[in-house]
């Protein structure tokens, strides 16, 4: 109680980052006409050809503030509880999974992983949206699912054909794409893949089960045996 891990001192800047920070302002100035993108790069190819000496200098403060910051964590670490340090690692874990996962969705979004398809309550919503009424987004989306309970089935019909199609389009991009990761190296994406991935486990419980019953029933017949 009354710590958090944003109470945890900071790593670090590496030198680069150090580089990056302390000259970022600059280039802007040099080139305000360019993108965020094209900066770095710039910045990037600046700290490529910096002579190893200046680099040096950015190493050397990096080695300070590394022997500060081990100094730091270890009173941070000294103040825990048991129950604190758990909490705090458990909160730690949390926190990296869900660094993981956005990395990973902005991975998918860089290869052109096609969308997933929309429903027909989700397609009736886009096209009904902007007219719904309702002071927030949330208002909005009741009235519209109130909407879509109360509506007809012939009129959902046209909501339902084009979910369908969506599920064709879904499947014939998924196909073009998975067979391009497989070009690129990336079977670790395929859906097929993952599938077999998460029912390992239960298919080796299943063999290890049947094993288990064959060895029982031999030895039960073994057993018959020997009495007879």
């Amino acid at each position: 109680r009354g710590i958090s891990s944003d109470q945890r001192p900071k790593r670090p800047l590496t030198a680069y980052f150090r580089f990056l920070k302390d000259n970022r302002a600059a280039f802007r100035e040099e080139n305000p006409e360019v993108s965020n993108v094209e900066l770095i790069k710039k910045l990037a190819g600046a700290w490529k050809e910096l002579p190893a000496s200046q680099k040096q200098v950015y190493e050397e403060a990096r080695k300070t503030d590394w022997q500060r910051y081990g100094e730091q964590l270890a009173k941070y670490k000294a103040q825990l509880t048991p129950a604190q340090a758990a909490a705090l690692k458990e909160e730690r874990r949390k926190q990296l999974a869900k660094r993981r996962s956005i990395r990973a969705k902005r991975e998918l979004t860089v290869l052109g992983k096609p969308k997933r398809p929309r429903n027909s309550f989700n397609i009736f919503v886009s096209e009904n949206f902007q007219e719904s009424e309702g002071n927030s987004p949330t208002a909005k989306l009741k009235k519209l699912f109130d909407a879509w309970q109360k509506l007809p089935t012939s009129q959902k019909q046209p909501y339902l054909q084009l979910a369908e199609d969506d599920k064709v389009r879904y499947a014939n991009e998924m196909k073009s794409w998975e067979a391009k990761m497989v070009e690129l190296g990336r079977e670790d994406l395929l859906r097929s893949k993952k599938k077999r991935l998460k029912k390992k486990p239960t298919e080796t419980a299943k063999r290890a089960e049947k094993a288990r019953t064959s060895l029982g029933n031999k030895a039960k017949l073994k057993l018959k045996k020997s009495e007879e």
